[in-house]
């Protein structure tokens, strides 16, 4: 028998097919999903609902088979999509990445006059709700993934779990509820949404959630992941308070305590457009060349820079820069350049890990940023003290949305028995 899992992500979308005895990734397909549309400002990040729930129903229907058990899915947490009494959407997808949170509200803004932060569900609601871009047929909002349950299985309201509902921003952890008026409803635990083709569908879960999941085996372990942004995150009996750090719900009755990069794998990205501007004047310079040459700067002795790299600030303050230190006449080089901009990253988030306050065992590396880069993987091992952990599937929230709707059906007992089914490089 099988399980398959979609994973509605920012740009593309993505579905798995896995063998439920063994684990084994038997399918993968990821399309670009393209869906971004025209806004009336910059700030404004918003997507075509129907294209993406057209590209994920053809992504799914041709992953269906006569032996599958069970459809899981996951998706971009944050966003929302306005929907009418019958659960029709009536509006665009406001992403995560939206910026109307940061418009200016009185003397604040939208998103600090909640204090929340931009591009969460209810900052986007108020924004719109005081600028009367709520549409008059608009009954309440969801998630895409929840949405996108919703269409498949014909329900007339979205079934939106906690690890999405929370995502939305001013939610109350300890007491499971939200501290404002927004009409959500939202469930727990492990339950089926509805059927699709006679094969159950389990409510969609949080992306995060979903990538935790399928990442670490155990409790004892921290996941990294790199990708255009970064995160750290744990597994934890009860909700952990610091600065820069934001405690969503797990499973089980646990939580994930997580600390987000804004700018992580992106600033190796700016330094290869740095470098590809200087070279564009003299030659070939298109990104695998910048690139390539880049991965060449470390193999050269000497000191790297000592480089922060939150260039575009913090979730708690967007005005932080980064900053390029200890600056000297002999490592004032490409080399100790790249080599700072790489230890810098992952500084960042060992500083988030340390403010967490748990211990861990090991760390498990996901994310196309960790895959690809062996010397990131290099300075991430030195940095924590522990050698990296990859999965073999490089899906993790289509294969955690998997596993989930694993759960639910009742093909594993438990996250324990699921995490079983887990495999490294």
């Amino acid at each position: 028998m099988q399980a398959i899992g979609i994973d509605i992500g920012t740009t593309s979308i993505c579905g798995v097919v896995l063998d439920i005895k063994t684990g084994e990734l038997i399918k993968s397909v990821t399309r670009d999903s393209n869906a971004f549309v025209s806004g009336s400002a910059d700030w404004e990040k918003i997507q075509s609902v129907e294209k993406i729930t057209a590209i994920a129903t053809d992504i799914l229907d041709a992953l269906i088979s006569e032996e599958t058990a069970v459809i899981g899915v996951t998706g971009q947490m944050h966003g929302i999509v306005y929907v009418d009494k019958d659960c029709n959407a009536v509006s665009s997808l406001y992403t995560w990445q939206d910026g109307r949170g940061d418009q200016p509200f009185g003397d604040t803004t939208y998103a600090e006059f909640l204090g929340s932060c931009t591009g969460y569900g209810n900052v986007t609601d108020f924004y719109n709700r005081q600028n009367g871009l709520v549409p008059e047929s608009a009954a309440g909002f969801c998630t895409i993934q929840d949405y996108f349950v919703a269409h498949i299985c014909g329900l007339k309201k979205p079934k939106i779990h906690i690890t999405d509902a929370a995502s939305f921003g001013l939610f109350d952890l300890e007491a499971k509820r939200f501290t404002c008026e927004n009409g959500v409803d939202f469930v727990d635990g492990f339950k089926l949404a509805g059927a699709y083709k006679n094969i159950p569908v389990s409510v969609a879960v949080g992306d995060n959630q979903a990538s935790v999941l399928s990442s670490i085996s155990g409790q004892d372990a921290l996941l990294i992941n790199v990708g255009t942004g970064s995160q750290v995150s744990v597994v934890s009996e009860r909700i952990i308070t610091a600065n820069n750090i934001e405690t969503r719900p797990f499973f089980e009755d646990k939580y994930i305590a997580v600390g987000a990069a804004l700018c992580g794998g992106r600033a190796y990205a700016v330094l290869k457009d740095f470098y590809k501007s200087v070279l564009s004047g003299v030659g070939k310079a298109d990104d695998k060349t910048v690139y390539d040459l880049m991965s060449t700067f470390f193999e050269e002795k000497g000191e790297a820079l000592t480089v922060d790299t939150r260039f575009a600030g913090t979730r708690a303050d967007k005005t932080v820069r980064g900053s390029i230190q200890n600056i000297s006449v002999e490592n004032f080089t490409p080399a100790a350049l790249t080599k700072g901009v790489l230890e810098g990253m992952i500084q960042e988030l060992y500083d988030m890990f340390t403010a967490m306050g748990v211990n861990i065992k090991g760390i498990v590396g996901s994310g196309n940023g960790i895959r690809k880069n062996k010397a990131l993987i290099t300075a991430t091992e030195k940095r924590f003290g522990y050698n990296l952990k990859i999965p073999c599937h490089t899906e993790e929230a289509a294969f955690g949305a998997a596993l989930y709707g694993m759960i639910c059906a009742g093909c594993c007992k438990n996250v324990g028995e699921a995490r079983k089914l887990i495999r490294y490089i």
